[in-house]
C-alpha cells in the first residue's frame, strides 16, 4: 500500500491520498460528535460545557505531542522519497525512543499542572470539578494518543493512508459504544466520555503496530535502528519542535479565546462548544490536505523536485478554496437542524449563538485552508521556523481580539477572534511560503553550478 509521489499527476496523487485521510478524519470527528451529543443529552447542558472547556487544553498537549511525533516522521518520508531505506528505518528507531520520552514528560507535566491551569482560563466553578475530571483523565492517556499518531504518521510517510483510515473507523465505532455504555448504563457522567475516548486511542494504536509488524517489512526495525544519532535527532528535533510549538501557539489562542468566553456564563460555552464541533467536522478536509501535503512535499523534497512541489501545492489550493465556498453555505443552511441533535433544552438559544459563529467564521475558510496547505509544504519540505512564526502571527491577531472580546464582554468578538487569526495567518504562511520557494530555486541551481563545475575539472 506504499505510494510513490514522487511521479505522475500531483492532482490525481494527492486526490487519492487525501480521500481515506478525509474520511478518516471526519470519522473521528463525529465520535468527537457523538461524544458531545451523548454528554449533552444525557448528562445535561452544564456536563455539554465542562466537555468543550477542555477543548482548547487538550489541543494544546495533544497537538504538541502530534506536532512532535509528525515532525519526527518528516524525515521518514524524505528518505523515502529518496530510497535511502536503511536511513529511514533510523529515522523511525531515532523516532520511536524520542517519542517514549516526550510521553513521560508530557504526562508528568500536563496532569501536576492542570489544576492552576484550569483556574488561569476562567473556568466557571459550576463546572469545575467535571471539567478537571474529564482533562486528567484525557491526561492520564496521552501514551494512546502518542502511539496512534507515530505509527500512522509513520505508514502516511510512505504513502499509506488507508490503513490509518480503518483504523480511524474501528475506534470510532469503539469509542461510540463506550460512551453509550460508560455514560448511559455505567452512569459515569464526563468521566465516562474520557476513559471512552483514551480506550479507543489505545486500541487503533495497538492494532496500527500490529499491522506493521504482520504485513510491512519496510517498516520492520532491528536493535540497531533504535539509537539516538546525533544528525538524525537534529533533524529530527528542528522539524518536530517548530511543529509542536506550533500547535501550542495556537492552542494558547485558543485557550485566551476560552478564557474570554467562560467569562460568558456556561450556557454560552455550550453554545461555543456545539459551534467549534460543526466546524471542526467541516474543515477535516482541510486539516487532511494539510496531511497530505506534509507527504506530498516531504517525498519531493527527497529528490529536489521543486516544480513538482509547486504543481502539487496549486492544485491543492484550488481544490481547498472550491470546497470552503461550497461548505459555508451548505452547513449555514443546515444548521439549524443539527444543533438539535446535541442538547434538548435551550435549544433556541444555542442555535442563535451557533449561526453567530458559523457565519463569521465561515467567511474564512479559504485563508484557513491556506494556513493547512502552506504551514504543511513548508515543513515537508524541511522549513519548521516559519510555520512556526504563522502560529506566532496567528496567536497575536487571536489574542488581541480575545483580550477585547473580554474586555467587552462580547460574544460577536470572541467569534471573530477565530476569523481574524486565520486571515493573518494564512496571508503570512502564503508570503512565506513563496520567500522559502525562492531560496529553495537557487539553492538548487548553486548545486548544480558547483556539480557541474566539479565535473569539468
Amino acid at each position: 500500500m506504499e505510494l510513490d509521489m514522487t511521479k505522475g499527476s500531483p492532482a490525481k496523487l494527492i486526490t487519492k491520498f487525501i480521500i481515506p485521510i478525509i474520511i478518516g478524519n471526519i470519522f473521528q470527528q463525529l465520535y468527537s460528535m457523538v461524544d458531545t451529543i451523548i454528554v449533552g443529552r444525557f448528562v445535561g447542558v452544564d456536563a455539554l460545557a465542562a466537555v468543550g472547556a477542555t477543548g482548547s487544553v487538550s489541543f494544546l498537549i495533544l497537538g504538541f505531542t502530534q506536532g512532535l511525533t509528525t515532525g519526527f516522521t518528516v524525515l521518514t518520508a524524505q528518505r523515502f522519497g529518496a530510497g535511502d531505506r536503511e536511513g529511514m528505518r533510523k529515522s523511525i528507531g531515532s523516532a520511536a525512543i524520542l517519542s517514549v520520552i516526550v510521553t513521560i514528560v508530557m504526562t508528568a507535566v500536563s496532569m501536576t499542572g492542570m489544576d492552576s491551569l484550569l483556574r488561569v482560563m476562567n473556568t466557571p466553578e459550576d463546572i469545575f470539578d467535571m471539567t478537571k475530571e474529564y482533562i486528567m483523565i484525557i491526561c492520564a492517556g496521552i501514551a494512546c494518543n502518542v502511539l496512534y499518531n507515530l505509527l500512522s504518521s509513520i505508514l502516511r510517510a510512505i504513502g499509506n493512508s488507508v490503513v490509518p483510515l480503518v483504523l480511524l473507523v474501528i475506534a470510532s465505532v469503539t469509542n461510540i459504544v463506550l460512551d453509550y455504555v460508560l455514560i448511559v448504563y455505567g452512569h459515569m457522567g464526563v468521566g465516562g466520555a474520557a476513559y471512552a475516548t483514551i480506550i479507543s486511542q489505545g486500541l487503533s494504536g495497538v492494532l496500527c503496530l500490529i499491522y506493521i509488524i504482520k504485513s510491512v517489512p519496510t517498516l520492520h526495525i532491528r536493535p540497531e535502528h533504535c539509537r539516538l544519532e546525533s544528525q538524525c535527532v537534529k533533524n529530527q528535533l528542528t522539524v518536530g519542535i517548530p511543529m509542536a510549538l506550533q500547535f501550542s501557539i495556537t492552542a494558547i489562542g485558543t485557550i485566551l479565546v476560552q478564557a474570554a468566553l467562560n467569562l460568558l456564563g456556561s450556557t454560552v460555552v455550550a453554545s461555543y462548544s456545539v459551534s467549534c464541533k460543526v466546524e471542526q467536522l467541516v474543515t477535516q478536509p482541510f486539516a487532511a490536505m494539510g496531511v497530505t501535503m506534509a507527504t506530498y512535499c516531504a517525498q519531493n523534497r527527497g529528490i529536489n523536485d521543486l516544480d513538482r512541489i509547486r504543481k502539487g501545492v496549486k492544485a491543492a489550493n484550488i481544490m481547498s478554496g472550491v470546497y470552503a465556498v461550497l461548505v459555508y453555505g451548505l452547513v449555514y443552511i443546515a444548521l439549524p437542524y443539527i444543533v438539535p441533535l446535541f442538547i434538548s433544552e435551550q435549544v433556541e438559544m444555542v442555535c442563535g449563538y451557533a449561526r453567530t459563529y458559523i457565519t463569521i467564521c465561515g467567511m474564512f475558510f479559504i485563508p484557513l485552508g491556506m494556513i493547512f496547505i502552506f504551514r504543511n509544504a513548508l515543513q515537508g519540505c524541511g522549513f519548521g521556523f516559519m510555520p512556526m512564526m504563522g502560529g506566532v502571527v496567528e496567536l497575536l491577531s487571536r489574542g488581541i481580539v480575545a483580550f477585547a472580546a473580554a474586555h467587552l464582554m462580547s460574544y460577536v468578538g470572541v467569534c471573530f477572534a477565530n476569523a481574524s487569526a486565520w486571515l493573518t495567518a494564512g496571508i503570512f504562511l502564503w508570503i512565506a511560503y513563496h520567500f522559502l520557494m525562492k531560496k529553495m530555486v537557487r539553492d538548487k541551481k548553486a548545486h548544480e553550478e558547483r556539480m557541474l563545475a566539479e565535473a569539468m575539472q
